[in-house]
């Protein structure tokens, strides 16, 4: 599976706690597109789709949220509840981020700015062309 969680570095004093992200130290590609997910209803999901070029990395910045992961093959869901952490997915995974915290807000960061028709959103069609 084309993933991996990555522990960011947290600067802090008495003042308080920082983490900063850097293309090509904590975030392996150069970032395009930032965007935030949040006030997530009770049993909604978001994402529900794979990129074929967009890489991403996903931060739950306060509360938590779980992330269901699928190449195709195999499937894993991944519990993102620390600032600190951040989880990478590689070209074309399906992704399902669901069972929002109360206050949740998920940080999303993209390697590509965003096109509609680098999305497949039906997963039959995924499965179709992964598999090709």
């Amino acid at each position: 599976m084309n993933y991996k969680l990555i522990d960011m570095k947290v600067f802090g004093d008495e003042r308080g706690k920082l983490v900063s992200l850097e293309s090509g130290s904590n975030c392996p590609f150069e970032v395009k597109r930032c965007f935030y997910i949040f006030d997530t209803k009770d049993g909604i999901a978001r994402g529900c789709h794979a990129n074929r070029n967009s890489e991403f990395v996903l931060i739950a910045i306060n509360g938590s949220c779980k992330v269901k992961i699928d190449d195709g093959k195999n499937v894993e869901t991944v519990t993102l509840n620390n600032p600190h952490k951040g989880l990478y997915l590689g070209k074309m995974m399906w992704k399902e981020m669901y069972d929002f915290s109360y206050n949740a807000i998920l940080l999303v960061l993209a390697s590509t700015h965003y096109d509609e028709k680098e999305y497949i959103r039906n997963y039959d069609d995924f499965l179709k062309e992964i598999n090709k």
